[in-house]
């Protein structure tokens, strides 16, 4: 059975790109551009893996992913952080608030998806 991904980027190039490579590579893919779309997609579906951009508008990716882990029925999926943010700081701050990898765009199109099959099996 196909994993689930989700998608979380208010970049709609971004959003299409990232969802389009999961979706060749036979996931199942939802999409969300904000963190109430995230969280409702969630409700709806839970998915396997959340790749999650960290600049969001209201609530950013860090204190999604903080919610996610807070809640019972989400602090198992793993979370991959997807941002333009390239700082030390910035991946520590992303791993201290429940990341569980961290990847900087522009997205690596070979290395993207044998990191997240990894991530994946490990769960």
């Amino acid at each position: 059975m196909a994993k689930r991904i989700l998608v979380v980027d208010d970049n709609l190039i971004n959003l299409k790109l990232a969802s389009e490579m999961m979706e060749c590579e036979g996931y199942l893919v939802d999409r969300a551009s904000n963190a109430e779309t995230a969280l409702a997609a969630i409700a709806l579906n839970l998915p396997n893996l959340v790749l999650m951009d960290l600049a969001l508008p209201g609530m950013d990716g860090l204190a999604l992913t903080r919610h996610l882990r807070s809640q019972e029925s989400t602090r198992h999926i793993p979370v991959v952080a997807l941002t333009a943010f390239a700082m030390k700081r910035d991946e520590e701050r992303a791993l201290e608030a429940g990341c569980d990898a961290y990847i900087v765009k522009p997205i690596d199109t070979r290395k993207l998806p044998a990191l997240l099959a990894e991530i994946l099996k490990g769960r």
